[in-house]
């Protein structure tokens, strides 16, 4: 299969990116975000900033970028996309920019050139929605939240009891 190739444009003036998102390595699944903002951004807890990327993307048809935050970001300061996944669609071709939310204790910077967030590429199916009067069942039904199966654990519901 060939690997599609997608267009990526630095942007002039300011905020400009020093460099293009890059993959850590050969299995990553994501393109590394970096931070273009020329003046650093602090971003105190509860609170959103939008931090520019410095490029914009032409996307062939049948595909979409989704913005992702950076584990370790959430886990060492509390830092997350506040749209998770963010999409970019295949007609946008505008800055690409990222949400970034604290829900740390602590404010937080970001300086250009700060990986803040992963960029997945993903082809999607593209389909037509068909109002219906009924829908066929399944096993599940309408079960809600939490109706699949599991317990507030996060261990599986066993349908029967086994011994051991």
């Amino acid at each position: 299969m060939a690997i599609p190739k997608i267009k990526i444009k630095r942007l002039a003036g300011s905020n400009r990116a020093e460099s293009l998102p890059i993959k850590a390595t050969s299995g990553s699944a994501g393109f590394d975000l970096l931070a273009s903002n020329d003046r650093e951004i602090v971003i105190e807890p509860g609170r959103r900033a939008l931090v520019p990327t410095g490029f914009s993307l032409e996307l062939p048809a049948g595909f979409e970028a989704q913005l992702r935050p950076r584990s370790g970001l959430a886990w060492k300061h509390g830092i997350t996309l506040l749209n998770t996944p963010g999409t970019i669609d295949s007609d946008y071709r505008g800055e690409v920019k990222v949400i970034l939310v604290n829900f740390g204790d602590k404010p937080f910077v970001v300086r250009k050139g700060d990986r803040i967030a992963q960029m997945v590429l993903a082809r999607y199916a593209k389909c037509r929605l068909e109002e219906a009067k009924e829908l066929s069942g399944t096993k599940r039904g309408r079960g809600g939240f939490g109706s699949s199966g599991f317990h507030s654990s996060g261990r599986q519901k066993s349908r029967k009891r086994s011994r051991i």
